[in-house]
């Protein structure tokens, strides 16, 4: 059961590994991105900072919509991590179970405007974060679980 989508270009750090994770009961991390699944450095980094009592999953955005659609994951009470919007639509492109995204941390970069404390978008991802609100999926940011809900609303949050 996928308990919650996070887009956060961190990926996996302290917010994600304790607060997140305990305020979920997620059993599971599976971190979505095609650099991080091809680079070892990362990987041992990511590994480092899980929670031993957690199962942690690296996976290419092609290999983790594999994973889910065939039902591979199905057993976990999951929390996805992937590192941009893009990547969370590919997900929930391919995956319809999900109906929920959290908007953790995007950085700044040329032509992005900050919509809620630590992420900022640019308008493609706006545009984005649209279409998958208007097929009836939930877009809000908050950093941590007790933070209050910050809604994605058509050209920022609210």
């Amino acid at each position: 059961m996928i308990l919650l989508l996070r887009v956060d270009h961190r990926l996996l750090h302290g917010q994600v590994a304790f607060s997140w994770l305990r305020n979920l009961g997620a059993d599971c991390i599976l971190i979505a991105n095609d650099e991080t699944a091809t680079d070892e450095l990362k990987k041992t980094t990511m590994r480092l900072a899980k929670p031993q009592d957690i199962k942690l999953v690296i996976k290419t955005i092609a290999e983790s919509v594999e994973a889910l659609t065939q039902g591979a994951t199905d057993k976990y009470k999951l929390f996805i991590v992937v590192g941009s919007v893009e990547d969370a639509k590919t997900i929930a492109d391919s995956y319809p179970g999900i109906t929920h995204i959290n908007l953790g941390g995007a950085p700044p970069r040329p032509g992005a405007v900050n919509v809620s404390k630590a992420v900022y978008l640019q308008p493609c991802e706006m545009d984005i974060l649209n279409e998958l609100i208007a097929r009836g999926i939930e877009v809000e940011s908050r950093l941590l679980p007790r933070d209050r809900k910050i809604f994605f609303k058509g050209v920022g949050m609210s």
